[in-house]
């Protein structure tokens, strides 16, 4: 019996798990195909952050990665960190709460270019909900800064009822602050894409499918029990 149960439990996983292992990432928001026009200096002593929402799948997204387009690097930075935010939940205009995890990717984006940074465990992330891409550094903006670039116009390319900025009534915002805690805004286009995959919904078919296998699971397993 044990056996059986155990055979049923792991088809039951591989049914639901095979849509979501199968399904391609969508990128949600993007302005990289825009010309740069300046950037903002990340440090240890000067975080940058950019809010995002999600868009409107009933069972939210896994989130796949970020793009961010740099600009040049000044001086001698080393240890540069991007990270995923959830928002604190202000009602009077949010601001990056609690970390979801470390992203990984280049820890030295010194030159001008696009670099990308995936998470090491899966992070989902609810529909509707904002959230935060953060940069940081080891180094203080004296020693040297990485540069993240702006563009001059608020334009991105959205989809799926995904948006960007909205900080606070500002419309394209660089949210900064100096210890990644008390944070501030003012106005500013960065540069960055999102990728991330809808979870899709257990579909009436597979509801009854799998209820179906587990029937007739357990009728075979009475008829040899008798």
């Amino acid at each position: 019996m044990k056996t059986t149960i155990r055979n049923l439990a792991v088809l039951a996983v591989t049914i639901f798990a095979s849509p979501i292992a199968h399904a391609q990432g969508t990128t949600y928001v993007s302005n990289l195909e825009q010309t740069s026009i300046g950037s903002v200096d990340v440090g240890s002593d000067l975080w940058r952050a950019a809010l995002f929402g999600t868009g409107n799948n009933a069972s939210g997204y896994i989130f796949n990665s970020v793009q961010l387009m740099m600009a040049d690097a000044s001086g001698n930075p080393s240890g540069f960190t991007v990270m995923l935010y959830a928002s604190d939940g202000n009602p009077s205009g949010g601001n990056p709460g609690s970390s979801l995890g470390t992203l990984y990717g280049s820890l030295n984006p010194a030159t001008s270019g696009m670099y990308s940074y995936t998470p090491s465990s899966t992070i989902t992330l609810l529909p509707h909900t904002e959230y935060y891409i953060v940069l940081t550094a080891g180094t203080t903006v004296a020693t040297g800064a990485f540069d993240w670039s702006l563009t001059d116009t608020f334009s991105y390319n959205t989809s799926g009822g995904w948006g960007v900025g909205n900080y606070e009534g500002s419309i394209g915002a660089v949210l900064s602050s100096g210890d990644g805690l008390s944070w501030g805004y003012n106005r500013g286009n960065l540069q960055f894409a999102l990728n991330a995959t809808p979870v899709p919904e257990p579909s009436t078919e597979l509801l009854l499918g799998l209820g179906g296998i587990l029937i007739l699971g357990f009728g075979r397993w009475k008829a040899k029990a008798v």
